[in-house]
């Protein structure tokens, strides 16, 4: 058995970058303290969910990548000897921006980066006003826990990027997000399950909490939280977060139940790319 101890954080917006960041260092220590090898946060996790507005201020929070953010978590990984999976507001140059997860193995070292692919833009998710469609594929990264995948909140509706996900080797795919009520609730609950049954390996699913009024006030979107770890046979690894508290959790992830669940639903043999031309057409 290869057990893999994971911990899951959900977080409202405490109103600063500084108080934001030591509060996710201290979900590492403590997620360390339980016997945590890795840890995942929530989308843009150091500020507010900005792209409820319009507004060019929060351009200031991005940072090269790797720079700051990704330094400081890369020393607080290599002292826990932990894996953090670390979204950050990627500035690649002036006026060149990205939604960016950084992988930081659990010897300190920055193995890479993924940087979210699909972009919405409707009311109160003005994603495209901030960033740019990723460009670096789909990467795997052989980390110390087993070969890691990143996917970023809305890339979670399109199922081409969890099957080339699949496909790449992916065992464990964390997939940060900042989602809000309405129809996203019913997604939240099938969509990655369907993605780790489709693609037999497990998803890490975090996502913001809370009321961000004091940043937004009437305008501000209230998330539910519900992270959660699914297996490959579709099944929640243990219960899903709260729908209203910030939180760190630890979930144990048998990667063994990969081989076991691959061998017994053999998609990977009988998919036909051979018939699934039309799916890329623009």
């Amino acid at each position: 058995m290869t057990v893999v101890r994971v911990a899951l954080t959900q977080a409202t917006w405490t109103g600063d970058k500084e108080s934001m960041i030591a509060l996710h260092e201290g979900f590492a220590r403590t997620a360390a303290a339980q016997g945590a090898q890795a840890i995942a946060f929530q989308e843009l996790f150091y500020g507010p969910y900005f792209g409820i507005t319009q507004d060019p201020k929060y351009y200031e929070y991005a940072e090269s990548v790797p720079g700051p953010t990704t330094d400081r978590f890369a020393a607080l990984a290599k002292e826990l000897g932990m894996v953090i999976i670390l979204p950050v507001y990627e500035e690649d140059q002036p006026g060149v921006l990205y939604n960016t997860v950084a992988v930081l193995d659990a010897d300190g070292s920055y193995l890479g980066k993924y940087r979210k692919h699909h972009i919405p833009h409707l009311p109160k998710f003005w994603e495209k006003f901030y960033f740019r469609p990723g460009n670096l594929g789909w990467p795997i990264f052989e980390t110390a826990i087993g070969k890691v995948g990143i996917t970023i909140c809305y890339d979670r509706h399109f199922p081409e990027g969890w099957r080339t996900l699949g496909l790449n080797g992916a065992e464990i795919v964390f997939n940060p997000n900042a989602t809000a009520p309405g129809i996203s609730n019913k997604l939240w609950q099938i969509e990655q399950p369907a993605a780790a049954v489709a693609n037999g390996y497990f998803v890490v699913a975090t996502n913001r909490v809370g009321l961000e009024d004091n940043e937004y006030g009437d305008e501000a979107v209230n998330f539910y939280g519900s992270s959660y770890v699914v297996g490959p046979d579709g099944e929640f690894v243990g219960d899903v977060g709260s729908t209203t508290e910030t939180q760190v959790f630890v979930r144990d992830i048998d990667l063994d139940q990969i081989r076991v669940v691959r061998e017994r639903w053999q998609f990977y043999r009988d998919r036909r790319p051979d018939a699934y031309g039309p799916i890329v057409a623009p």
